[in-house]
């Protein structure tokens, strides 16, 4: 058996020095380790805290607009506010049963799809001349949003002296046509950078396959950018279904909107609370509805979109 060397006292202090600096930088590390941890898991506590914050400043005026459409006069008026009580129904049924409710709703759902589909063709054709031929002048394409440059009231008195020699005052289609001057240079101006981040060569292989210029816009450029037609369109609806101050002006008792059927709840009598609050959560429902079901499909064609 051979041997073992003694371990000399130098040695023996030199290895225990060093296993010492080891654990040292071990349980320093670990601080470090641990205190980056804290500090980011505070920053993303943090974060959240503010986001809910900034959810119900956001979502208080709204839930104050249902608990008054579901409360009656003497609660929906009561200082300080009650917000356990027995909901009832009754102002959804006085602005069904009172006024012509249904009609206004008709209205404005029609007008407002008509317009965005009809900004959606229009919009995209221009869009896409400019992004793919360079249509007009850097000049041009910023007078497009001319009409944005000045107050909606300064263009009511145009508006309406037009509509009315053009026999389309109180007509849908004169509110289609006015709304139609304001969400056409919005639509260009966002579908434009759809169509440019769009690589050419794909539609390029489209057409040496036979595809002829329309045929590649509708079936490899059109559901490419179908992300940027969808937000498009969104924002053209929700601007449609939103707007007062022309529909109040172009539009008579028969072909209101749902904004100026609103303003009708204003009587010499006082506002009638409880039906406004009903009609404003019967325009804001669907609204939400349609954005919640437009975010998934969105969510999902962005990333196909990616993939083609």
């Amino acid at each position: 058996m051979r041997p073992t060397r003694p371990i000399s006292p130098a040695s023996r202090t030199s290895r225990g020095w060093r296993e010492a600096n080891s654990s040292r930088r071990f349980w320093k590390s670990r601080r470090h380790t641990m205190a980056g941890r804290l500090s980011r898991n505070l920053g993303l506590y943090l974060s959240h805290a503010g986001l809910i914050g900034a959810s119900l400043v956001v979502l208080l005026p709204i839930l104050w607009v249902v608990r008054t459409s579901l409360a009656n006069r003497l609660i929906a008026y009561k200082i300080p506010p009650v917000w356990f009580f027995t909901p009832t129904l009754e102002n959804y049924r006085v602005i069904f049963q009172q006024y012509p409710f249904q009609q206004y709703f008709a209205n404005s759902l029609m007008i407002s799809t008509v317009t965005s589909l009809v900004a959606l063709v229009l919009g995209s054709l221009a869009a896409y001349s400019i992004a793919r031929f360079k249509t007009g002048d850097p000049l041009l394409r910023l007078s497009m949003l001319s009409t944005q440059m000045l107050p909606p009231i300064t263009l009511v008195i145009p508006i309406f002296l037009l509509a009315r020699l053009a026999r389309l005052w109180d007509n849908p289609l004169g509110l289609i046509l006015a709304y139609l001057s304001f969400n056409l240079p919005y639509t260009i101006w966002i579908l434009i950078s759809f169509f440019q981040s769009i690589p050419v060569d794909l539609e390029e292989a489209a057409m040496i396959d036979g595809c002829s210029r329309v045929q590649a816009l509708w079936h490899v450029v059109a559901p490419v950018s179908l992300p940027g037609l969808l937000a498009a369109g969104i924002f053209n609806f929700i601007l449609n279904w939103n707007e007062f101050l022309f529909a109040l002006i172009l539009t008579g008792r028969t072909t209101r909107t749902l904004p100026v059927a609103i303003s009708a709840f204003w009587t010499q009598q006082g506002v009638q609370i409880g039906a406004v609050s009903s009609a404003t959560v019967l325009i804001i429902v669907p609204v939400i509805a349609l954005t919640f079901i437009i975010q998934k499909s969105l969510v999902r064609n962005l990333t196909f979109g990616s993939i083609k």
